[in-house]
């Protein structure tokens, strides 16, 4: 029999992080209290940076912190990738120091929250936030070949879908989809309490909260499952030789090197259209419901990209979807350009939101399948490194200039066609060198 599509993808997810019984169970856990609290300290910060100053002043707060959010990875990448690798049984422990570590950083944050002291509090947890997205990477193959094959709220095909008659090949798309969709749910969740507080009690009030969010997540992250042997032993064979040629060239081919390229033009994608419509809504002077409504056709979108997934991941390879998030995104874009309204911008930003929750899974995947077990950190921390700095990038041209909406829609239009058009042909070249 075969799986209902979202509708059982949605109730696996769920009764996976109900069922704290199995490892992935318990990493759905964590992720969840991870992302709730991360997008709680991003409403904080968005109240204290941005809404509740001027807009020049706003502008230059905000270009700092762009400035910061690189810089965690200069820390993450050449220093703590390499740690990841060492033992599965340091990945868990990472991820825990990561959790406590924010604990405290969420308690600093709030009493100095309009002081300069917030700018490297911040640093310290965004490098933090960035070691359990590296460690993530890494932890989602371990996970679920330890005991989601064999206990599982519902059946698994060969990609690690829920299906009837699951197959014996694992995968991990459907798991990455699993943690997409929850993480999706939960930052929602967590993002509309945080606004509550904001409106009604201040931001410091939302980074205590957050502070409490992640000390529950350092407890779930203490009960991480300990991997199964053979997971063990395929990374802990490799020789240090073997991971470092592993993490500098993953396939000996293109096609990690290509999928990376077009999961960064999407992540520059989402930073530009963030910051258009955000600072497009201040010069605007907008109400606040316009942003609510945008993060809320966000969150929408993405669970509609994920529905779209689970209806086509039996005909279409990863390669594929990352290939029509592209030209999704780039036809979005240039069908806002033709009326650059309000309204035009915050349903763009559902779309993005959409196209993003296939791309980003789907590149996951990839690499997941392709890079050896025991290279993964280093080479999740390479990526994140180039994704982040796309992100980053496509953020500081509107913060720094100030576009229309119809000129940088044109803009985003023209980079995600040519990606999608050049992607496809550069996989077809590598593989035939």
């Amino acid at each position: 029999m075969r799986a209902r599509g979202f509708l059982t993808l949605a109730r696996a997810s769920a009764l996976d992080l109900f069922d704290q019984s199995t490892a992935f169970g318990r990493l759905a856990l964590v992720h969840v209290l991870m992302m709730a609290g991360d997008t709680m300290v991003t409403v904080s910060l968005a109240g204290s940076l941005f809404f509740s100053v001027s807009p020049d002043e706003a502008k230059s707060k905000v270009l700092l912190y762009l400035v910061l959010t690189i810089a965690p990875f200069a820390v993450v990448s050449p220093l703590l990738g390499p740690l990841i690798d060492r033992s599965t049984n340091g990945r868990r422990v990472l991820v825990a120091l990561s959790a406590g570590a924010r604990v405290a950083l969420c308690g600093l944050m709030a009493q100095n929250l309009n002081s300069l002291w917030l700018f490297p509090l911040a640093f310290l947890l965004l490098v933090s936030s960035k070691l359990y997205v590296v460690t993530r990477g890494a932890l989602v193959p371990e996970m679920a070949r330890t005991d989601q094959f064999k206990e599982h709220a519902l059946p698994v095909d060969d990609a690690g879908w829920p299906a009837q008659g699951a197959l014996a090949e694992p995968g991990y798309a459907g798991f990455n989809a699993q943690l997409t969709l929850l993480g999706t749910v939960g930052g929602f969740v967590a993002g509309s309490l945080g606004a509550g507080l904001l409106k009604g009690i201040g931001a410091v009030s939302v980074l205590v909260v957050a502070s409490l969010v992640y000390a529950v997540a350092t407890v779930a992250s203490a009960r991480l499952r300990r991997p199964a042997g053979e997971v063990r032993e395929s990374v802990e064979r490799l020789t240090q030789r073997e991971r470092d040629r592993h993490a500098l060239n993953p396939l000996g081919e293109g096609e990690v090197a290509w999928g990376l390229g077009a999961a960064a033009v999407m992540r520059f994608a989402v930073g530009f259209a963030t910051f258009l419509l955000a600072f497009g809504l201040r010069r605007e002077s907008a109400a606040l419901g316009w942003y609510a409504t945008a993060l809320l056709l966000s969150g929408v979108g993405s669970l509609a990209g994920l529905a779209l997934v689970t209806r086509v991941r039996r005909r279409l390879a990863e390669s594929t979807l990352l290939t029509l998030a592209l030209l999704a995104t780039g036809l979005g874009a240039l069908a806002a350009s033709t009326h650059p309204t309000l309204v035009a911008q915050v349903v763009l930003a559902g779309w993005l939101g959409a196209t993003a929750a296939v791309a980003q899974p789907s590149f996951d995947s990839i690499t997941q399948r392709h890079v050896a077990p025991g290279a993964q950190g280093r080479t999740f921390a390479r990526f994140a490194v180039r994704q982040q700095l796309a992100w980053v990038v496509g953020a500081l041209i509107p913060v720094g200039v100030a576009l229309r909406f119809g000129v940088g829609d044109r803009v985003l239009a023209v980079l995600t066609l040519l990606a999608a058009l050049a992607y496809p042909i550069g996989r077809r070249g590598s593989a035939g060198e």
